[in-house]
C-alpha cells in the first residue's frame, strides 16, 4: 500500500510534464506526441519507479481544448506494471486535469476485477500564478464492491498554496520555477495525510516534487527527460 501510495501521489504531481506549450495554457498547454520521463525515489533516495507520461490526442470542444494523456508506470528495473489515460481541459484561464489521475494505474490494476465508480474535484492551475496565491483544493472518492463487500477511498488535496519561485536543475534541464505547497489526505480504512512542495515551470510543467511525513523526506520525484 505505502509503494501505491507513493506512486499515486507521482502520477497525480507530475501530469503536466507531459504538456508542451501553446496559447491555451501557460503552464499546461497541449501538443500531441509530447512525452516525459519522471523518476521517482524512495526516502533513501534510491529509484523506486519511473513514469511515462505521453500525449495521445488534442480535441477541441465547447469547454476549450482536451488532451488524453497516457502514463505507464515501471519499476525501478524497467518492468511494465501498469498503464492508464485520461484527460486533462483547459479553458484558456486554467487547466483541470481529470481527478481520476489521482489513482495510480497500479492502483487500478489491483481493482480492475471489481466494480467501482469514481467521483471528484479536477485539480486546477491557472494561468495567472503569483507569489501568495491560494488555489483550489480538488478531491477523488472511490467506492469499490468486492463480493458484497463495499469499501471507500478518498483522497483530498487541501491547503494549495503558491509560496515563492526558484530555479531548479535536474537532468531535463534548468528551469525557472513557481514553489507550490499542498497536503494530501488519503483515507482507506485510515487516514494518513503528507505534505509536498512542488516545482513548477513555464512551458514544461513540474519539475520536481517532494513528499513529507512528519516534517521528513519519505519520497521525491523529478523531471529525467522531456520531449516536445
Amino acid at each position: 500500500m505505502k509503494k501505491l501510495l507513493i506512486v499515486t501521489i507521482a502520477c497525480l504531481c507530475f501530469t503536466a510534464n507531459t504538456l508542451a506549450q501553446t496559447g491555451c495554457s501557460k503552464y499546461y498547454p497541449f501538443k500531441e506526441g509530447t512525452k516525459a520521463e519522471i523518476t521517482v525515489f524512495d526516502k533513501k533516495e534510491e529509484k523506486s519507479a519511473i513514469i511515462n507520461y505521453t500525449i495521445l490526442k488534442t480535441t477541441k470542444t465547447s469547454e476549450g481544448e482536451v488532451a488524453t494523456m497516457k502514463s505507464s508506470v515501471k519499476d525501478e528495473k524497467g518492468k511494465l506494471i501498469a498503464e492508464t489515460e485520461y484527460n486533462a481541459t483547459c479553458d484558456g484561464n486554467k487547466i483541470s486535469i481529470d481527478y481520476k489521475s489521482m489513482i495510480s494505474p497500479m492502483m487500478l490494476d489491483q481493482f480492475k476485477d471489481m466494480e467501482y465508480d469514481i467521483s471528484g474535484t479536477d485539480l486546477e492551475i491557472p494561468n495567472n500564478l503569483s507569489v501568495g496565491q491560494t488555489l483550489p483544493n480538488a478531491q477523488m472518492i472511490m467506492n469499490i464492491s468486492m463480493g458484497g463487500i463495499n469499501m471507500n477511498m478518498e483522497m483530498q488535496i487541501t491547503n494549495r498554496k503558491v509560496v515563492g519561485k526558484e530555479n531548479v536543475t535536474t537532468p531535463a534541464g534548468t528551469f525557472d520555477c513557481f514553489i507550490i505547497t499542498s497536503d494530501m489526505t488519503t483515507k482507506m480504512g485510515v487516514s494518513q495525510t503528507s505534505n509536498s512542495k512542488q516545482w513548477l515551470a513555464e512551458g514544461v510543467g513540474m519539475v520536481k516534487q517532494e513528499e513529507y511525513q512528519k516534517g521528513k523526506v519519505s519520497s521525491s520525484s523529478m523531471l529525467t527527460a522531456f520531449t516536445k
